[in-house]
């Protein structure tokens, strides 16, 4: 009789998983910024020398919410006023917390960043951002799952402004001088450029 009720509880179990629907498609959909740029497509890379050239160094996987009529940051609590509060976490992004791969030892902020995954997370005030790199790498939102204690290294960067209006949150990762410092670009809206310099190892 138990043999019996265990098969059929395992059978209700696993009925009841195959008949879950797909969710719908997210409204900030998970989007990646690779460097080198093309590196998700050295597959396609005529030579072996090309290819090796793509090979990614960092990568970063984030979700792109987009404005809808809304303002990005506000100063009140009220979540009509503003996507997120000034002075607070964020996840520079939505959803899940927006991962930092580094495929090689890397400088940040002075400070010596060994190759493996983080996060990333801003504290944004309206001229400057303060950028925390942390080992929680597997978290929820940005004030809900950031651990200040397991901050690597905090950096300050300016903000400046540009006159193309972006709708949806987008980052960037391109070389400047074309060498090993990558410059992390994180913009949104029409006012908000930011850069986080990456030096490779």
């Amino acid at each position: 009789m138990k043999k019996i009720l265990l098969l059929l509880a395992i059978a209700l179990i696993s009925s009841n998983l195959y008949a879950q629907d797909f969710v719908d498609p997210d409204k900030s959909p998970m989007d990646a910024a690779f460097f080198p740029s093309q590196a998700a497509k050295r597959q396609f890379a005529k030579t072996e020398e090309q290819k090796m050239a793509l090979e990614p160094q960092i990568r970063v996987l984030y979700s792109r919410p987009s404005l809808n009529g809304r303002s990005i940051f506000r100063t009140t609590d009220n979540r009509k006023d503003g996507i997120t509060k000034l002075g607070e976490s964020w996840r520079v992004g939505a959803n899940e917390s927006t991962e930092l791969l580094l495929m090689k030892d890397a400088m940040i902020g002075g400070k010596l960043i060994k190759a493996g995954r983080y996060s990333i997370v801003i504290t944004p005030s309206e001229n400057e951002w303060t950028v925390h790199i942390n080992s929680e790498n597997d978290g929820w939102g940005g004030n809900y799952s950031h651990k200040p204690e397991l901050d690597l290294v905090t950096v300050t960067i300016p903000v400046t402004k540009d006159s193309k209006s972006l709708e949806q949150l987008s980052i960037a990762l391109y070389s400047p001088k074309n060498d090993n410092t990558v410059h992390l670009k994180i913009g949104w809206g029409g006012t908000y450029r930011a850069e986080l310099p990456i030096v490779l190892q």
